[in-house]
């Protein structure tokens, strides 16, 4: 069967399904990082005012007034985060032959799910700041090891269907950023107490991840999905069986000689040498962006808002939102844009120079600080550098993401689809340990 013959997506229901797949994949991290508000304002030292103030999880300037718990949070749930990310991406390249695809996908949601009904229940129950903090990072933990089996196995998946079919997951993981931080924005706007407002934020994580479940279900009944899995199936136990014919010296030798000459054993370092500047570059371009956001952009200061309402709006916006919003653009324009081809050098480069990022968010407004200087102290340079910063992300990265399983054999898309998530992981991961050097810096 060849492409030609292929049915038409029809409606683009399969191109839809995967896009809430990928927002269901990383919307559980974005929903717990721009919640950093209510969170850090459950870890302050008894007594304390839980007003909805975004000053009140503020310091005073060239002093820092938060406890340890307040201001290693960012930094420790982005490590809780990544670590075990890299750690269960690693682990799924051995159990997806294992473990049926079905079950660890809808699993690994149905999992996502529970823990985050229970997050919506805990904003209601009183916790000391530590035992939070305890029950918080595990909660963290535990997101992000089913999301990298989620993810593992979803780019797998992906890579049995055309290139176009990668861009909808990192678009929809694009748009799970900008859909948690708008999220958080209303729950603020709405004037509600900021637990209340963190408990209908919760919640309404939990809809989109059942949507995501209702969505994976619907999948293979979709006829256009049918021909790409089952094409990929039926080649190789063809192929296997005259393997096993040739060895045992029975039926049609010759013709199971040629079929295993025609169609080699897939050995991952042979895949990864055929991809390894995509899956380098991947891991380089997370390294970057996880290294300074949120850890270093999130305690950036504006200049402009001078005790203003836009206090409390500034890194929800600037940040998050504003992260969120251009990161999804540049993995949306994926879609109709290739620039650099894969085997272009201008990809690697223009990842590489994605380094300057760093030392510019380390001279924006950043409090407190004792060692480096205030170059960009307006609010527009940071918003300048976040524009860039983010969009190349989501650009850069759906790109590699796209062309890793397509410089491969049709027959190792799966297994290079595998590999790439683990790179993206382990990018992941070293900008989460990098971050503590970035922010100590300053």
């Amino acid at each position: 069967m060849t492409a030609i013959n292929a049915p038409r997506d029809k409606y683009n229901a399969v191109w839809i399904i995967f896009f809430i797949l990928g927002l269901g994949t990383l919307l559980p991290w974005n929903f717990f990082m721009t919640a950093t508000m209510y969170f850090t304002s459950r870890l302050k030292d008894p007594p304390t005012d839980l007003s909805t103030n975004v000053t009140a999880n503020s310091t005073m300037e060239g002093v820092d007034t938060r406890n340890v718990l307040e201001s290693k949070f960012n930094n420790v749930m982005t490590l809780c985060a990544m670590v075990p990310l890299l750690i269960f991406t690693c682990l799924n390249s051995f159990i997806h032959q294992r473990i049926p695809q079905k079950l660890r996908i809808s699993g690994s949601l149905t999992v996502i799910l529970v823990v985050f009904l229970l997050t919506a229940v805990f904003v209601k129950v009183d916790m000391t700041p530590m035992t939070f903090f305890t029950v918080t990072m595990i909660k963290i933990i535990c997101i992000n090891s089913f999301g990298a089996v989620l993810q593992g196995s979803l780019f797998g998946l992906a890579g049995l269907l055309p290139a176009s079919y990668t861009t909808p997951i990192m678009s929809g993981q694009g748009l799970a950023g900008a859909f948690a931080a708008f999220s958080m924005i209303c729950a603020l706007a709405s004037g509600s107490a900021l637990q209340d407002s963190a408990f209908g934020y919760f919640i309404t994580a939990c809809v989109v991840i059942f949507l995501a479940i209702m969505s994976y279900l619907a999948l293979p009944r979709m006829e256009f999905f049918q021909y790409y899995t089952e094409s990929n199936r039926s080649r190789p136990s063809e192929d296997e069986e005259n393997k096993l014919d040739f060895l045992k010296n029975e039926k049609r030798p010759v013709v199971s000689l040629m079929d295993d000459e025609a169609k080699p054993s897939v050995s991952v370092i042979n895949i990864f040498k055929q991809i390894w500047v995509m899956a380098l570059s991947v891991c380089f371009i997370f390294t970057v962006t996880i290294g300074t956001f949120p850890a270093v952009t999130v305690d950036v200061k504006s200049t402009v808002a001078n005790g203003g309402g836009w206090d409390m709006y500034f890194i929800p916006v600037s940040c998050f939102l504003l992260f969120n919003t251009m990161d999804w653009a540049g993995r949306s324009l994926t879609a109709v844009c290739m620039w650099p081809g894969k085997d272009s050098l201008w990809l690697p480069v223009l990842v590489g120079l994605r380094v300057v990022f760093i030392p510019l968010f380390m001279l924006c407004n950043v409090q407190p600080r004792y060692y480096l200087p205030v170059w960009f102290s307006h609010d527009a340079w940071y918003i300048i550098f976040m524009i860039f910063f983010s969009f190349s992300n989501g650009y850069l990265a759906s790109l590699c993401m796209c062309f890793g399983p397509k410089k491969v054999p049709q027959h190792e898309a799966e297994t290079a689809g595998a590999i790439m998530a683990f790179f993206l992981s382990l990018g992941l991961a070293l900008g989460a340990a990098v971050s503590f050097a970035f922010r100590a810096m300053i």
